[in-house]
């Protein structure tokens, strides 16, 4: 038995693998694959935390044991770590060099998992862009846009430009629909049309309650605002474009008018 375990695979000058070292690093990574799955269920069986920032600690504790675990697969399998990052210093400065943003992405990375300010499930606005945070790797986030498209977006452009966290501290988010009406009509009834279209609508919250504003006198009309609160943040325009229609019929049955833009043109009559 020993004579196969020790049964040389590969001889280069005084390095040697020996089938020992294969079993050997065959065993130990199905533990460091055991290992894994036990501490993903530990940590998601534990009830304080939200699911996102269980997600967060198991990615920070898989990436960990990861890397340790490359180090000691090469020490089983008898690489001499000093002798290779000391030969290998001078492209490392090279790489390291020329792959600046990728590092950047990386430390992003760890930084966003460690800090969970963006989290999976989030609606971010970045851009201008609207977007459901799908899932946050070492490098790259994943995030689906509300045309139902996947982006790819490395760590550094969350973490240096200007985001909006639509979901950071609460799950609802305050939204607003505007209309304009004519000036003739009864604004107290405008008012209570656009409450009650608020109210009656699915995906606006009864508490907060949705309230209406006159905001100002325009040029060919009399607007108003109906605020609400939502929790269906990433699919809000479509709750939008649902309350857009109750406001237009419920205006339609009550003889109130959205008006045209009116100019007055006046003209000179030559003498």
């Amino acid at each position: 038995m020993n004579k196969y375990l020790d049964y040389n695979l590969l001889s280069i000058e005084k390095y040697q693998l020996k089938v020992s070292s294969i079993i050997f690093l065959l065993l130990f990574i199905f533990m460091v694959f055991i290992l894994l799955k036990i501490i993903k269920k530990s940590i998601y069986r534990i009830n304080r935390f939200e699911i996102s920032k269980k997600y967060s600690l198991y990615n920070l504790m898989k990436y960990f044991i990861i890397v340790l675990a490359v180090g000691i697969s090469l020490q089983i399998l008898d690489f001499n770590l000093s002798v290779l990052i000391a030969g290998s210093a001078a492209l490392l400065v090279g790489l390291g060099l020329g792959l600046q943003n990728l590092f950047s992405d990386y430390v992003s990375g760890i930084i966003i998992l460690f800090d969970s300010t963006v989290k999976v499930g989030d609606v971010i606005e970045i851009n201008g862009l609207v977007c459901k945070v799908e899932e946050i790797n070492l490098r790259t986030t994943t995030v689906l846009t509300r045309n139902d498209k996947y982006i790819i977006l490395p760590n550094t452009d969350l973490t240096r430009n200007q985001l909006i966290n639509w979901t950071h501290s609460d799950i609802a988010s305050r939204f607003e629909v505007n209309v304009g009406v004519d000036y003739s009509s009864d604004v107290k009834l405008v008012m209570k049309i656009l409450f009650e279209a608020a109210i009656n609508q699915p995906g606006v919250l009864k508490n907060p309650k949705p309230f209406t504003r006159f905001t100002d006198f325009g040029e060919s009309s009399l607007n108003f605002s109906i605020i609400f609160w939502s929790e269906d943040v990433f699919r809000v325009e479509n709750i939008k474009s649902e309350l857009r229609v109750k406001i237009f019929d419920k205006l339609n049955e009550n003889n109130i008018t959205i008006p045209f833009p009116q100019r007055v043109v006046h003209t000179k009559q030559s003498s």
